[in-house]
Formats: structure tokens, C-alpha cells, sequence
């Protein structure tokens, strides 16, 4: 009898209000880590903007609408960017307790930990007191010819930790300005990076070992783990077969793209970034061998390229189902119109976080992007959370015109998904039940 009560309270407690209830508690929790984090990058932004921020972001379709289902996809993320944030205040064992419990939760986000470990060791080695003594070299210098700056002004950019809630916002539409005392100039090369952090990392070795040795730890663990369960999968194993998916790259692009759309595609950003490539003959020649690449792949290797999965042409309730359809096989030319708007996108996106972020951040985030999505054969718009969030909070945009396009264009697509979702539903004939539009 008592056994019996037992069961019948554990299914009262997992029933599916309460399990769906405990997705929008994350979901609240995920937001205020948003806002820390975004006061935390940004410490002169007003407390106004970056809770009108955090409350645009929590708006983001994919994250919003997965709120209100029993996912991990919520979960998943709030883990990640909790541990993204206590690494930012340097408090890097909890950061990897946290990156333990993302790896629990879904396992491919132990490529996340390893992120945020690495970005922990550039933040730790470029903000080293190794570069203030350059700083100061720097100034004497300057005063021997004449040009009087005072050390106030350059520790600020360095060193700025205080909040600033009513200070004035900067008239530049990206702040260059990083919390942890970077400053990403376009003048520091990726080499004179790799090279700064080499000789700032090796003679603080055993500091930088003993405070992220727990990262290496969950690691192992995880190693051990794919060893034991003979794949990275808990579920079903013969869905998710590792297969190389490289379009999922070009997907990501152009989905964030259009999700930031205000910032993306508006004149000045597109007549910025055609300039930088028209004044700078290496950047054309990037962009043009880009594009160039990006054709070539799409035609040669057609397989690796777009993945068919068969989750993704035979269910008809999601969406990517109908753009898979309607748009990607509308026409064999469309994978080839679409290349200039993939290549477009990360361009922007590389601009934008360069901007912020030293070349080998924006290195590190792209390829922990490519290890995340390449592997996945599936086409799943919510496998894009975690990058987009994290090139968002560290695109450091200002101008209210373009956050409040974005919040306006969320609730909207917001509004058609619940409706599509809740007034929507359709039935399959070789299956019984209510189905019901998703992403």
C-alpha cells in the first residue's frame, strides 16, 4: 500500500503540467542570467536598457516557445550560460560544476564547456599584467614625443569594473569596450593574439592548471563516459549518427542573420561592411574566395553538403519540413542563390563579434559552432540556440531602433507559432492523436 502511494505521488509530481511548469522556471532563471551577463560585458550600459534587453532576448522564437514544452532545449541553455557567467567572474570551479550538469543535460554541450574554458584562459592571459606594463611602455614613449596622456584614461579601458548605471550611452552603435579590460582594436593581428597569449600563459602555467584543471576533469569524464556507452547519444543512437552536415553552418548563418535582422541587414551595416571590403584588398579577397568556396561545395559535395534526414521529410509537423520543401528544394538553383546570403551572414557576424572580441574569440566561438552543429544530421532550428545567444550578448548593439524592431518581430512570429500551435491541429491517418505545428 505504501509502495503504491509512493508511485502514485512520483506520477502526480511528473505529470505534465508540472514538468512543463518547470521549463518556465527555467526560463525566468534564464533570464535573469541573461541580464547578469549583459551587465557583466557591459558595465556602463543603464540597468533600463540591459533588463530591456534581457526581456527582448527571452523573446527569441526558438527559446520562447520551447519555454511552454517539456524540452531540454531551455534547460540546455540556462546550464550554458550560467556557467559561461560564473567563468566570467572567474569563479571557474562552480563554472565547471555547472559545464558537468550542461553535459548531463545534453551531451554535445561539452563542447560549450570547453568554449567557455578557453575563453576563461583568454580573458585570464590578455587582461594579465603582462600587457600594463606595455601599456605604461607605451606611454613613456608617447610623452617623449611631446604627447602628455594620462594613465587614467587608459587604465579605464582596461579596467573598467564599476557599474555606471546613468551614465551616457556611447554614440557608436557597437561598444568596443569588454568587460574583462579587453579592447579589440582592427589593428591587433590574429598572430600578434596567439602570440600574447603564449607568452603571458606559459609563465603562469600552474595558475592557469590549477584553476581550470576541474574542466579538464568533466572531460575525462566524458570521455570515459562515450567510451562505456559506445557514442555520444543517450537516446536513440541509430537516428543521430554522427554525419558530416556542413550546410548546418550556411543554416546557422542566415537563421541568426534573420533573427537579428534590424542589425544585419540594415544600410548602414551592409554600406559598412561592402566598404571594408572595397578599401581592403585582403578582405575582398576573402569574401571572394568565400563565395567561391561556397559555390564549389555545394556543388561538388551535394551530400555532405544538405543532409536528408529522414525525421526531416517525413514529419509534417515541423517547420524546417515545409522550408526544406518550399525553399532549399524549391529548385535546384536555390542552393546556389542562397550561398551570397550565407557567406553575407557570417561576414556580418564576424564583423559584428570583431567589433568586441579579440580575433581568436571570434575563432574559438566559430569553431565551437562547427563542432556543435557539423556532426548533426538533422536540420533543427533549435540546435542554433546557444551560438545565438552567445553572438548576441557579445554583439553589443546600442541603438534602441534595431532592439526594438527585434522585440517587435519576435512577437510576432511568437503570436503565429502559439496560434498555429493551439488553433492549428491536424490528424494523421496512420496514427491516432491531435498533432500540433512546432518548431
Amino acid at each position: 500500500m505504501f509502495l503504491v502511494q509512493k508511485v502514485s505521488s512520483f506520477a502526480e509530481l511528473c505529470s505534465t503540467a508540472r514538468l512543463r511548469s518547470l521549463n518556465g522556471v527555467l526560463a525566468i532563471l534564464c533570464s535573469i542570467i541573461i541580464y547578469e551577463i549583459i551587465t557583466h560585458l557591459r558595465p556602463t550600459l543603464s540597468k533600463r536598457k540591459a533588463v530591456s534587453f534581457a526581456v527582448i532576448l527571452a523573446l527569441y522564437p526558438l527559446h520562447w516557445f520551447f519555454s511552454f514544452l517539456y524540452y531540454t532545449d531551455v534547460a540546455s541553455l540556462t546550464a550554458v550560460l550560467a556557467m559561461y557567467l560564473t567563468c566570467l567572474k572567474k569563479k571557474y570551479y562552480f563554472s565547471a560544476l555547472l559545464g558537468a550538469f550542461a553535459v548531463f543535460i545534453r551531451q554535445t554541450n561539452i563542447i560549450w564547456m570547453l568554449f567557455v574554458a578557453c575563453t576563461g584562459i583568454i580573458d585570464t592571459t590578455m587582461t594579465h599584467p603582462r600587457k600594463k606594463v606595455k601599456v605604461d611602455e607605451l606611454n613613456e614613449s608617447v610623452k617623449e614625443t611631446g604627447r602628455l596622456i594620462h594613465n587614467d584614461s587608459i587604465s579605464a579601458s582596461s579596467n573598467m569594473r564599476r557599474r555606471k548605471p546613468n551614465s551616457g550611452v556611447n554614440a557608436s552603435k557597437y561598444s568596443t569596450i569588454t568587460a574583462t579590460g579587453s579592447l579589440a582594436t582592427q589593428s591587433s593581428g590574429f598572430l600578434d593574439e596567439i602570440r600574447e597569449i603564449c607568452l603571458t600563459s606559459w609563465p603562469m602555467k600552474w595558475k592557469l592548471f590549477i584553476s581550470f584543471s576541474p574542466f579538464f576533469m568533466v572531460l575525462v569524464a566524458f570521455v570515459a563516459f562515450v567510451r562505456w556507452n559506445g557514442s555520444v547519444v543517450l537516446g536513440a543512437k541509430e537516428a543521430h549518427v554522427v554525419s558530416p552536415h556542413f550546410a548546418q553552418l550556411m543554416y546557422f548563418s542566415l537563421v541568426s542573420a534573420l533573427a537579428t535582422a534590424p542589425v544585419h541587414f540594415s544600410l548602414s551595416n551592409v554600406a559598412n561592411l561592402f566598404e571594408s571590403f572595397w578599401k581592403s584588398r585582403l578582405s575582398f579577397f576573402q569574401w571572394l574566395l568565400a563565395l567561391t568556396a561556397g559555390f564549389l561545395s555545394v556543388h561538388f559535395f551535394s551530400y555532405c553538403y544538405s543532409i536528408a534526414h529522414p525525421y526531416l521529410v517525413a514529419d509534417n509537423r515541423h517547420y524546417t519540413f515545409y522550408l526544406w520543401r518550399k525553399v532549399i528544394k524549391a529548385h535546384w538553383l536555390m542552393k546556389y542563390l542562397l550561398v551570397p546570403f550565407y557567406v553575407y551572414s557570417w561576414s556580418s557576424i564576424f564583423n559584428i563579434l570583431g567589433k568586441v572580441r579579440q580575433k581568436v574569440w571570434v575563432l574559438a566561438y566559430f569553431l565551437a559552432t562547427a563542432a556543435v552543429l557539423v556532426p548533426a544530421p538533422l536540420i533543427e532550428f533549435r540546435y542554433y540556440t546557444i551560438p545565438f545567444y552567445l553572438f548576441i550578448l557579445h554583439s553589443h548593439v546600442d541603438d534602441n531602433e534595431s532592439w526594438i524592431a527585434m522585440g517587435l518581430m519576435y512577437l510576432v512570429i511568437n503570436a503565429f507559432t502559439m496560434v498555429m500551435f493551439l488553433f492549428r491541429p491536424f490528424h494523421w491517418n496512420h496514427e491516432p492523436g491531435v498533432q500540433r505545428f512546432i518548431w
